[in-house]
């Protein structure tokens, strides 16, 4: 497990930074920030639109369409972490502790016993 820290230029703590700073922002000035003021069920509805979208880009086969609806859907989630004071660092050290771990054993071990 590595608890290496991202390069300051990372793009994803310059959009963090981003998302976090439009909390308080005017909604009528900012998309985020109409985002946020209309609550986690927009957020999640526009998260389950970019991921609609990005299924049909993978079924196109297209390059360039998966990887714009990936960033779309990518930088919806990372709105959702913010309005939920979370951060991209909460799910890197999330995979970080499932790196080598078997995807079977990880989902067998969130199971009830």
């Amino acid at each position: 497990m590595s608890d290496a820290t991202p390069p300051a230029d990372d793009v994803f703590d310059r959009i963090e930074a981003t998302l976090v700073g439009r909390r308080d922002a005017d909604p009528e000035s900012s998309y985020v920030a109409r985002l946020y003021a209309r609550g986690p069920d927009a957020i999640l509805k526009k998260i389950g639109e970019e991921a609609a979208e990005l299924i049909m880009a993978s079924k196109d086969g297209r390059s360039d369409g998966i990887v714009h609806e990936a960033a779309d859907v990518v930088f919806h989630i990372m709105a959702l972490l913010a309005f939920h004071g979370l951060s991209i660092d909460d799910v890197r050290r999330e995979l970080a502790r499932r790196e080598g771990v078997s995807g079977i054993a990880e989902k067998q071990a969130r199971q009830p016993g």
